[in-house]
């Protein structure tokens, strides 16, 4: 039936039929009636505290989920307090509609007006726009298709003076999103790939967030061929329950794990871009043969030189493989030796590492204090390490079930992003515990967002690795110069903070003080513990081998 509504009405009812899950947000003038035509088209709305934090837990919803989600923001200020959230959510590509209101195209002495469409491209993302009433539908479907079709972050804005008036709006003359065929590879390549696959003596495969959705065929393939499996940390959980799978590649790996990736002789990224972070700057791809598939075609050999480039839907490319050595009959041991099952016993899991306690009287090891807590809380949770020094301790350490039991917002290498995410993944899990693992500068940035968790109940743990300082840049420059007071900082009562939230909290500077914990993990949870560990300072592994100045 055809009635008339206004244009924000008509863009916020599109989206919401043509599927949007969720929508979180920053309501003000520009963006006020676009919100609440979603909520009237049965979408949930989280009123988050920041534009940012808003973004990245829509982010972190839509990597954990599959489902695309909406953020609403006010125009210029709105937009730009969003813009570390939006640029991070690009790099990752995903895809999720960034739906802002904008200026009038006349109103240049506007205090919000910015050139929107210049400015959100400059971050990666796509910029679109309603470019008039009578189009308004019709550009918010191309914005969809192109976010789900493209895997794109698109930010589609409507200026304010359109979304007053008046259009005609027929549910069913909204447009049916296609679906989207799977490309797959040419018989050549497949071929190739199979051959160099059929005689590897120790091959390895490596799914990234582009192989999600091919666990199935690429643990087909290293049956085969006896590979190990392994993923980077954006696909980290996927060959969890696999015995052949070694946890994670790159700087998160156990030493033993490492030293597995690096003998592989045959090593086949599947949806992976093998860039410094999961190559140790390219220490684990040295002397072997590098494959990589990857259905976009600037992402092969982008990051590290290939020897072969498969062009193709991962799924499909690693289906047609595995039909075809399973019709040459390959069966192979490869890798699967009884000396490496024995090696991935040993080295599969950091907190079977021995290390040397490094605890004392007023600070706690941040190795022994991630153990512990690992050790008590279910292993059904997402975990969502922040940056900086500390991160390999949640982000490796940190057990988890499955690949959607992890989530990492670190494509822009920005801190201050882990605790809206951790709620976003938590709203997308309800049956599992959030668990955020931040520094104390990234909490500093973000903890407004724990009065966003309080209000929907949340049953967030907030990990916070506290060493009084931005500890990367401590441990990177100390060596150079003893002028730290610019990255250095006073002690901070953390827990005192999150009780102001609402937040219940202790500070933890040995291992006795965690005991508290265990009480609110009896209890409904329903409302986030926040921990201030007063942790030792000194530099991370991950320093080691993967910081540099870029």
């Amino acid at each position: 039936m055809v009635r008339q509504v206004t244009v924000a009405e008509a863009v916020g009812r599109t989206l919401a039929h043509l599927g949007v899950s969720r929508v979180f947000g920053v309501v003000g003038s520009g963006n006020f009636h676009m919100t609440n035509a979603l909520l009237t088209g049965g979408m949930p709305f989280v009123a988050a505290r920041h534009e940012m934090g808003a973004t990245c837990m829509a982010d972190a919803y839509t990597r954990t989920t599959g489902e695309v989600a909406v953020v609403s923001l006010h125009q210029g200020c709105g937009l730009t307090n969003a813009m570390t959230g939006i640029t991070e959510a690009a790099k990752a590509r995903t895809p999720i509609i960034i739906l802002t209101g904008d200026t009038p195209g006349f109103a240049k002495t506007s205090n919000f007006y910015i050139d929107q469409d210049d400015a959100v491209a400059a971050l990666g993302a796509a910029a679109m726009r309603v470019h008039r009433p009578e189009t308004a539908v019709a550009d918010t479907y191309r914005a969809y298709l192109h976010a789900v079709k493209d895997r794109r972050t698109v930010v589609l804005s409507v200026p304010i003076d359109l979304q007053t008036a008046m259009v005609d709006w027929d549910e069913g003359a909204v447009p049916t999103v296609p679906p989207v065929q799977r490309a797959g590879a040419g018989g050549a390549t497949i071929e190739a790939l199979a051959d160099l696959l059929a005689g590897a003596e120790r091959p390895v495969l490596v799914a990234g967030r582009g192989g999600w959705h091919a666990k199935e065929q690429i643990v087909r393939i290293g049956s085969r061929i006896g590979a190990l499996l392994t993923t980077s940390a954006a696909a980290r959980g996927l060959f969890h329950d696999d015995p052949w799978h070694i946890d994670v590649m790159g700087g998160f790996a156990t030493d033993g794990g490492a030293e597995l990736i690096a003998a592989a002789d045959v090593l086949v990224a599947f949806g992976a871009g093998l860039n410094r972070w999961t190559s140790r700057n390219g220490s684990l791809l040295k002397n072997k043969t590098i494959v990589q598939v990857d259905d976009t075609p600037d992402a092969l050999g982008s990051h590290h030189r290939i020897d072969l480039g498969v062009l193709g839907d991962t799924a499909a490319v690693a289906e047609a493989v595995a039909d075809l050595l399973a019709a040459r009959a390959v069966a192979r041991n490869g890798y699967r030796t009884d000396d490496v099952q024995r090696k991935l016993a040993e080295t599969l899991l950091w907190r079977e590492q021995p290390f040397d306690d490094r605890s004392d009287a007023e600070r706690i090891d941040p190795r022994a204090f991630t153990n512990a807590v690992d050790a008590m809380i279910p292993l059904a949770r997402v975990v969502v390490p922040d940056g900086g020094n500390f991160n390999g301790y949640p982000g490796a350490y940190l057990q988890v079930p499955d690949v959607h039991g992890y989530s990492v917002p670190l494509a822009f290498q920005s801190i201050g992003l882990g605790l809206a995410s951790a709620i976003g993944a938590g709203l997308a899990h309800p049956d599992r515990m959030p668990v955020a693992g931040v520094g104390d500068g990234g909490f500093m940035m973000s903890h407004v967002e724990l009065d966003t968790a309080v209000r929907l109940r949340l049953g967030l743990l907030v990990l916070v690795y506290n060493d009084s300082a931005y500890g990367a840049e401590v441990q990177h420059f100390k060596h150079v110069t003893d002028q730290l007071d610019t990255v250095s900082f006073p002690e901070t009562d953390i827990a005192a903070i999150a009780r102001g939230y609402g937040c219940e909290a202790i500070t933890v500077r040995s291992a006795d003080d965690i005991t508290p914990l265990q009480d609110w993990l009896n209890g409904p949870r329903d409302r986030p513990f926040v921990i201030d560990a007063k942790t030792v300072a000194f530099p991370s592994w991950l320093l080691g081998h993967s910081m540099d100045e870029n």
